[in-house]
Formats: structure tokens, C-alpha cells, sequence
């Protein structure tokens, strides 16, 4: 199944790419509903790299829901595009449940100095599909209503950050 975003962000390209490759964004734009601790050494990276990464997920930072794998790539696009992809996967609890994920965003330049966020998610967890898409598609509204309040916010090459302090 699918579940596709495609915003309009308030903020300039080279923020949105900088804010989707933050682990700390991943987190505010998921929070409450669900919360990520990293299980690599040192905990999240500043950025996210290319490979694996191991974190354990809640449901509203109180009911544990697994392990999973986020493994991000950057896959070539097309010019004025940049795009980073999560073939991650689910190692226990519910998520090990989903037998195949990805999550590709894409960035790119709208008018007005604005950016063009395009979000997919590809999963499939055999019979159990179709009843967990209304609970993916449900979470991805969530988090696009997240990413366009926090966007106007990303000016990582001026004395303005997020809340996060980034």
C-alpha cells in the first residue's frame, strides 16, 4: 500500500533538505504519538547517514512497539531534486510485522523561495495491510502538519533554529 504527502513548505530548500536529514526533526514530527531512542552508540547522529540504524519505538513514549532498522540512502534524482530514502525494517514487536518499507522524501524549490516536500511510503505486512494503512496514512498527516508549522522555523544558516536547537 501507499501514502503519499506533497507539501508546500514555508522555509527555503537547503533547510527542508538540512531538517529531514535531523534525527532530532524525525523526532519532533513524530512526537507524541510515537517516540524514537537510538540504540547505536552515542545515540542519533547529528545527520542522518547512509546505513543502518537501529532505534526502539513507543506509542506515546509509554507503550513500547519494537525494534526497528531505519537504513537510509540517498538515491540519485533528478537535477534540482534531492531525495533520502528509509528501506528500513521492523526486528520485533508489531513492527516485525511489516515485510517491506520505504520511505522516500524529496525535496525541491517552489516559488517564492518556498520548497516543494513530496513524502511516500511504500509498506506491506501480507494480510494485514489494508488495516494498517488508515493508522500509516493517519500518521503521515500528522507529521506533514508537523513538518509545515515547524518549517518557517529552519534558517540553519542564521542565528534562527527550531526548538530543538539545531
Amino acid at each position: 500500500m501507499r501514502v503519499l504527502l506533497k507539501l508546500e513548505l514555508d522555509c527555503a530548500p537547503d533547510d527542508a533538505w538540512r531538517a529531514i536529514r535531523s534525527p532530532q526533526v524525525f523526532q519532533e514530527v513524530s512526537a507524541p504519538l510515537s517516540t524514537f531512542r537510538s540504540l547505536e552508540v552515542g545515540g542519533f547522529p547529528e545527520l542522518w547517514q547512509p546505513g543502518e540504524h537501529p532505534v526502539h519505538m513507543s506509542a506515546g513514549g509509554i507503550f513500547p512497539v519494537g525494534q526497528q532498522v531505519i537504513d537510509v540512502s540517498f538515491p540519485d534524482a533528478p537535477t534540482g531534486v534531492r531525495v533520502m530514502r528509509d528501506s528500513g525494517r521492523g526486528l520485533s514487536g508489531p513492527l516485525a510485522l511489516v515485510t517491506h518499507w520505504e520511505h522516500s522524501m524529496a525535496i525541491s524549490a517552489a516559488p517564492g523561495g518556498k520548497t516543494l516536500y513530496r513524502d511516500q511510503l511504500i509498506f506491506s505486512a501480507g494480510a494485514l495491510t489494508p488495516m494498517l494503512w488508515p493508522l500509516y496514512w493517519a500518521f503521515w498527516q500528522w507529521r506533514g502538519a508537523a513538518l509545515r508549522r515547524l518549517a518557517p522555523s529552519w534558517r540553519w544558516g542564521t542565528t534562527r533554529r527550531t526548538s530543538l536547537s539545531l
